[in-house]
């Protein structure tokens, strides 16, 4: 499915002069050679915290979990929608370690934490490792191997896993008040459908674990059981997808897209790509546990060829980690090494893109596609486009939306869900429960949104659906 041409910066948007920016701006991306900010990075799936609704360029509350080190050479983060924005390839560039511009950065310790760095990893977790970086664009990592370091770099910090991808993150508060609240909307006769909506739209992963076990010991009933008597259609759908979680809804997608004839490659990319480490590592134990089988054989049964070697080298989680640094000269090489494959010869070398996209960090590919464009005056999401087709060529556009702004890529694919005659509402239902677990990333999603494509998301969604389908959504949302 292709998307509108690119108009420069980040493909499909006119950039416009600094100082012009309408109040929904998208964010300005800073070249990577341009000094660190004052904080720590962002991880993954929604690195860049967020401002809730109302309160766009103003940082978000601090939430008392440890963040991760700077990185160094690490290029500034995505500002929230509506902030202040600069020309994202500035004419001069600042020097490595030359301090930031003022008014381009907020005082020193006044950044958000990253909302994958919520939680502080456990003890013992993801100890630092350093290994030798391997050649540009030569084969990934032996699978399951920690993500390589360049030489000499100093020990990156682990990304944590996301919120709900830990069992030792579990909310200990009394869900009995909820618990017996589904359970009198489920009694007797008919359903209180809006008391499900209001308890369920806005748990947390954390709460879901607690809410099930409570409501089991309470009323010695399965609440997922007593959902799916009770509802039906999507709006069943969507109840089912809060209750799993976002780890086992993960699981139950992959299962979803891999059984049966043929492939939905299109939910894969969903679940996997883009994804940290730890969360990928959490998904290959949750889907061994559940189903039995390794996620590695179950892909290489479904897939075949180099689509088959490119979801292997994303299940390797061999990424960079986004505490690494950023190298002017690694960058320098990628860039190099991806014109070298695509446009610089007849023919593409389609595994060595993949090999960098799978392995890099969205800082790094932030600052590679950045780069890119710089020196060849193309987007690198253009070329992609223009040396791929299918399947895999879906997979690496999002890699690098992923790294250039996850918010609009989230905008985009929720409106891929709407476009057209029909609504794919499977789909839409799976992308609002994903973006809904972080209430700060799903603000930002809405601004991206409303930057895109003129119009408010929630409105839009409501145009699509119906019912208590549609309240289920809006309530995620809202």
């Amino acid at each position: 499915m292709s998307y509108p041409p690119p108009q420069g910066g980040y493909p499909g948007y006119q950039q416009p002069p600094p100082g012009q920016y309408p109040p929904q701006g998208y964010p300005p991306q800073q070249a990577y050679g341009a000094p660190p900010p004052q904080g720590p990075p962002q991880g993954y799936g929604h690195p860049q915290a967020y401002p809730p609704p109302g309160q766009y360029g103003q940082p978000p509350q601090q939430h008392g979990y440890p963040s991760q080190p700077p990185p160094q050479g690490y290029p500034q983060q995505q500002q929230p929608y509506g902030a202040p924005s600069h020309s994202p390839y500035p004419q001069q560039q600042h020097p490595y370690g030359a301090p930031p511009p003022q008014g381009h950065f907020p005082p020193q310790g006044q950044y958000p934490p990253q909302q994958h760095g919520q939680y502080p990893p456990q003890q013992g977790q993801y100890p630092p490792q350093q290994h030798q970086q391997p050649p540009y664009g030569g084969p990934s990592a032996p699978y399951a191997a920690p993500p390589p370091q360049p030489y000499g770099a100093p020990p990156t910090m682990p990304t944590p896993p996301s919120p709900g991808y830990d069992p030792n993150q579990v909310a200990h508060v009394d869900m009995s008040g909820a618990a017996d609240a589904l359970r009198k909307a489920m009694k007797g006769f008919g359903t209180d459908e809006s008391t499900l909506i209001r308890v369920l739209a806005h748990m947390t992963p954390q709460e879901i674990p607690a809410l099930k076990q409570t409501y089991n010991q309470r009323h010695h009933r399965s609440l997922e059981s007593d959902i799916e008597n009770e509802c039906s259609g999507y709006f069943e759908f969507a109840l089912l997808a809060i209750l799993r979680g976002p780890l086992q809804q993960d699981v139950w997608c992959i299962n979803n897209a891999l059984k049966g004839a043929g492939t939905k490659e299109a939910l894969l990319d969903d679940i996997l790509v883009g994804r940290s480490n730890a969360d990928i590592r959490a998904i290959k134990t949750a889907y061994q546990q559940k189903y039995r089988r390794s996620l590695e054989a179950d892909v290489k049964a479904d897939l075949s060829a180099k689509t088959e070697r490119m979801y292997l080298m994303i299940l390797a989680a061999s990424r960079q980690e986004e505490s690494a640094p950023v190298l002017p000269h690694a960058v320098d090489a990628d860039v190099m090494e991806l014109h070298r494959a695509t446009e610089a010869k007849t023919g593409t070398e389609q595994l060595t893109v993949c090999s960098i996209l799978t392995n890099r960090s969205d800082g790094q590919i932030r600052a590679i596609a950045q780069a890119y464009e710089r020196k060849y005056r193309r987007a690198l999401e253009s070329v992609i486009r223009s040396e791929f087709a299918g399947h895999m060529e879906d997979a690496l556009v999002r890699m690098v939306r992923t790294g250039a702004d996850k918010a609009m890529r989230d905008a985009i694919s929720l409106e891929e869900c709407m476009k057209g005659p029909g609504t794919k509402d499977e789909r839409l239902t799976q992308r609002v429960t994903a973006v809904h677990w972080d209430r700060q990333h799903a603000a930002q999603v809405k601004g991206a949104y409303k930057h895109r494509f003129g119009k408010d998301l929630i409105s839009r969604i409501k145009g699509e659906t119906s019912g208590d389908y549609e309240k289920i959504l809006v309530a995620m949302l809202e």
